[in-house]
């Protein structure tokens, strides 16, 4: 499956009729099966651009088109969105009331994302990594096609940050699967993507490539990649 974004742009009025211009004429390819981060500053059209791609919102002008099977869309936000009536087990298989996942799968995510004992508990009752952790494996056992991360290990703190983004490279080693992710942490984009898109303004500034293989180490140096990616966020 490889999408193709072509010229996207997107427009909001607000209540005092002041036009704003959230992305810019965007054309965007994201390959099969490739690792995509989206790195920005704040208010640059990131999530705008993501809730696009998840069919959340329809652009003004452009259209997006693919190729291969259907897409299967599993969404992750920046807060774990638990329902707090549901144990970590049901929230996990939330996605049965609706086109199903897999249980198998749901199990499997459960005991390497180190769950297995809180089967039963919930949402209150754990970490905020924890939590994290629980909603990465309920949209990883969703079996998505296309994984769109919008900021989900931004409220972390540095050590649980590394340790999720450790299990979410070696689950798209494990699994590859084209992944949508976006951050506006330079140090993370560089250390997580293949393909690393860089937004300013609503506009697509630049793209750079990063081919070494996964798992990452955290401490590897990628100072010269995280310098182009500043320099292209200054328009330098």
């Amino acid at each position: 499956m490889t999408l193709a974004l072509e010229h996207i742009s997107m427009h909001y009025t607000l209540q005092d009729g002041t036009r704003i211009t959230a992305l810019k004429d965007i054309s965007l390819e994201l390959p099969n099966a490739s690792f995509n981060m989206l790195v920005g500053k704040s208010g640059c059209g990131k999530t705008t651009l993501l809730r696009i791609l998840a069919g959340l919102e329809k652009p003004d002008v452009g259209h997006i088109s693919h190729t291969g099977p259907s897409i299967r869309n599993g969404i992750m936000f920046q807060t774990p969105r638990l329902l707090p009536w549901l144990t970590v087990w049901d929230n996990i298989c939330l996605w049965k009331y609706g086109h199903g996942g897999s249980q198998k799968l749901a199990r499997h995510y459960l005991q390497v994302f180190g769950l297995e004992h809180f089967r039963d508990a919930y949402p209150h009752q754990l970490s905020g990594g924890m939590a994290q952790r629980a909603a990465l494996a309920r949209t990883l056992s969703y079996e998505p096609t296309f994984l769109l991360l919008d900021e989900p290990f931004a409220a972390l703190d540095y050590f649980t940050r590394q340790q999720l983004q450790d299990e979410l490279m070696q689950q798209f080693a494990d699994h590859p699967l084209t992944i949508f992710f976006i951050t506006h942490d330079v140090a993370e984009a560089a250390r997580l993507g293949q393909r690393i898109i860089i937004m300013e303004n609503g506009r697509i500034n630049g793209l750079l490539t990063n081919p070494s293989p996964y798992p990452r180490p955290v401490l590897n140096d990628r100072f010269a990649l995280e310098k182009q990616i500043i320099s292209l966020l200054q328009n330098k």
